[in-house]
């Protein structure tokens, strides 16, 4: 399973904890968000945006984020109400169905064209949680 913390606002940086590894960035984070982000999570690894946002965000908040070793996936969270639930989850069987894929020997680019259509999930995500478990 793959939690991913869902970040509505600037206000809710503050509530990130140290175990945070990944978030959805639902807001246009300035380049202080960003830093503001490794700091309440400094073990982050990913951080998605919606693609309205990926195009524009701050080049130094990229940077910063990218030479802390987090990687900036494009995509969003279909169907999550954040007032039930603050993470989107992503549940163990797309991930075993992604590395079932996998061991058939499917190309990458395959496996996130099928997972994505089969979970809404983005591409972007998929490749990142292929690389996670590779």
């Amino acid at each position: 399973m793959m939690k991913i913390r869902i970040v509505s606002s600037k206000d809710d940086i503050k509530d990130l904890t140290r175990n945070d590894l990944t978030v959805h960035l639902a807001f246009r984070a300035s380049s202080t968000d960003m830093f503001r982000l490794l700091q309440a999570s400094p073990r982050l690894r990913a951080v998605q945006v919606p693609p309205s946002y990926y195009k524009n965000m701050p080049q130094t908040g990229r940077a910063f984020l990218e030479t802390q070793g987090v990687e900036i996936i494009e995509g969003d969270v279909w169907g999550h109400r954040k007032d039930i639930d603050e993470y989107y989850v992503v549940d163990n069987e797309t991930i075993e169905r992604i590395n079932d894929l996998q061991s058939e020997g499917l190309k990458v680019e395959e496996i996130s064209s099928r997972i994505s259509w089969e979970s809404k999930l983005s591409p972007a995500m998929v490749n990142y949680i292929i690389k996670q478990t590779a």
